[in-house]
């Protein structure tokens, strides 16, 4: 793959970036109306997705950073998306195009204030993998491989102004009013930071990774403080398959259980028990072991959960709640599902919409025993998914609800569900209970 020697870091830089990509969707736009003519309109549609998808995706990661991190959160809505923005934007776990040696050199020099080959034994300049915000290089010290993910330049300071460029946008799709929008915003904008934080990151992954430990069928690397800066993130070298790769190999069921139950108890043991959770649960922050253990490799994006948000929405999730009409409606309002600006109508309306997302989206937490790959499960996914996008009067309805927390909760659980999926498993939903320590 074709290394690049910089990034556009200013504001104008990557507005120009987008500007460009506008008008290729506009072009596509037009070939898609005389395609019609010619041909049938399910077709002439998927080439347009085809088109606009590989448009997209090729700007987004050559801006790289926040840009690029928003098609990587995509990529996991496969419900929500068509497959050709799906199976593009996936690229964005592992794929991209990687910063040139000299670039790599003059990054490392920066910010460890030594020449690579004064740091370490050896260092391979070629990136074994590449993502949004760093890139991964394989390297020896003191006789242990190691593994340095280098963030790229101008990612972190380019955070706002992205923000800022997405922010009308997202306005325009999701209904949201500015000022009532901007606490979902700030939430992304801090979680975005932090995330370039490598500081933070280590300090993280220290936490986890220890309190972690006990849980069967998962491992981590070790991290090496001494080498890693606020851009540099260094720790030991593990041999595994990414677990995006992984599932397209043929595997017997009962391990892609065994695997499937040590993901579920690793997210329900953080959540019950640290409350706090990796919210990242994309296919490249995992590898297969070749015991078949799952490896995870990045604690980037850890949500903290507040007691006045966890309790209600696991009450919210619990049948007895759902059953109760008057619990369930306290419990929407104290999660800011139900704001108190709603009339008769609209408390009716999302009451009901609540009510048939959350007896559907929670019913793994209602059971003793799962299966992710029920393809019922994901029918009814599909038709809320398809509800959501063409509901008329959701469209006119004040869109600004729920805790902030349920923008990474969700994607916590969306992602979950999906590797969970992929690896067809079936869980036994209690069994994490064991690991918790009182």
């Amino acid at each position: 793959m074709k290394s690049t020697d910089q990034i556009p870091t200013s504001k104008l830089q990557r507005t120009s970036k987008l500007v460009g990509t506008g008008v290729r969707l506009g072009a596509n736009y037009l070939k898609y109306y005389g395609q019609r003519l010619v041909d049938d309109e399910q077709k002439a549609k998927e080439k347009l997705n085809e088109n606009n998808a590989a448009d997209i995706y090729d700007s987004l990661k050559d801006l790289k950073g926040s840009a690029l991190k928003v098609a990587q959160m995509l990529s996991m809505e496969r419900n929500m998306l068509p497959q050709a923005y799906v199976d593009r934007f996936s690229l964005s776990q592992f794929s991209v195009p990687p910063l040139s040696a000299p670039l790599v050199r003059k990054t490392l020099k920066r910010y460890l204030n030594e020449d690579p080959e004064r740091i370490f034994d050896s260092f391979d300049y070629q990136a074994m993998n590449a993502a949004s915000i760093g890139q991964v290089h394989r390297a020896t010290s003191d006789g242990r491989a190691l593994a340095v993910k280098i963030q790229y330049p101008g990612i972190a300071e380019s955070i706002k102004s992205d923000l800022a460029l997405v922010k009308p946008i997202a306005l325009r799709m999701f209904n949201l009013g500015a000022k009532e929008s901007e606490k979902y915003f700030k939430e992304v904008e801090a979680k975005l930071l932090e995330e370039t934080n490598y500081i933070i990151e280590l300090k993280q992954s220290k936490e986890i990774t220890q309190a972690c430990a006990h849980i069967e069928g998962v491992a981590f690397p070790e991290y090496v403080e001494a080498l890693s800066s606020e851009r540099i993130l260094t720790m030991t070298y593990v041999k595994g398959k990414p677990l995006g790769e992984w599932v397209k190999t043929t595997f017997e069921q009962e391990v892609g259980d065994k695997i499937g139950q040590a993901l579920w108890d690793f997210y329900m043991f953080q959540i019950h028990g640290l409350r706090k959770v990796h919210a990242d649960p994309h296919p490249g922050n995992f590898l297969i072991g070749e015991s078949n253990e799952l490896i995870v490799i990045d604690f980037g994006c850890i949500k903290e959960l507040p007691e006045d948000f966890y309790t209600p929405y696991f009450e919210l999730a619990d049948q007895a709640t759902q059953s109760d009409e008057s619990l369930f409606i306290d419990k929407l309002y104290e999660l800011e599902m139900l704001v108190p600006s709603d009339g008769p109508k609209e408390v009716e309306y999302f009451t009901k919409l609540y009510k048939d997302l959350l007896q559907l989206f929670t019913s793994p937490f209602n059971r003793d025993s799962f299966d992710f790959g029920d393809p019922t499960f994901w029918e009814g996914i599909g038709k809320m998914a398809a509800f959501f996008a063409n509901d008329e009067q959701l469209r006119t309805m004040n869109a600004n609800r729920g805790s902030k927390h349920f923008l990474y909760m969700n994607r916590t659980f969306f992602g979950l569900y999906n590797l969970l999926y992929d690896l067809k498993a079936k869980v036994d939903t209690r069994a994490f209970e064991r690991y918790m320590i009182d």
